[in-house]
């Protein structure tokens, strides 16, 4: 059996940024017009990326072909807590589909929803990637072991260059 590819390590940080801010607006948008059924292809761009990085995401396929080479030279961050990250969003989003679509839970779906824009648009405007953040506290709690993110041990104390 063929195995899936490997998450990306390094990222770079460009094409994530670029992501979460498609991800932003597709999500306000669900929020602003109640159209939940753009959850699915939400869902399946995070569950794609957890999984394989971008090569089974046209989002992120799109983000690190197309538009982070044309932003100028790449931004390395390690890839580890990225996945992190996208498997959070892949679990939100997923759960906001089920709820807002099969079990009618609109409120849930909307909470959700505004979760997810607050999150991508920290990760897009400023860099803040919350996902990478809850890695390095599970990673300082012992959850998630060093040899997970060698890169990852000290970069949190590393000054972060210019957005």
């Amino acid at each position: 059996m063929a195995r899936l590819p490997a998450f990306p390590n390094p990222v770079n940080e460009k094409a994530a940024r670029t992501v979460a801010a498609v991800v932003a607006i597709t999500c306000l948008v669900a929020l602003l017009t109640g159209w939940h059924w753009l959850l699915v292809p939400l869902a399946y761009g995070f569950i794609a990326r957890a999984l394989a990085g971008p090569r089974f995401s046209p989002l992120g396929w799109v983000a690190m072909n197309v538009v982070a080479p044309r932003l100028g030279e790449k931004r390395p961050t390690p890839g580890p807590p990225k996945r992190f990250a996208q498997a959070i969003g892949a679990v939100v989003t997923t759960a906001a589909a089920i709820g807002g679509l099969a079990l009618g839970w609109d409120l849930f779906a909307q909470v959700l929803l505004g979760v997810m824009v607050l999150f991508a648009t920290l990760e897009s405007v400023l860099g803040l990637c919350v996902g990478c953040k809850v890695f390095a506290v599970l990673m300082r709690a012992g959850v998630i072991p060093p040899e997970t993110c060698e890169a990852c041990n000290d970069i949190w104390s590393r000054p972060r260059a210019a957005a």
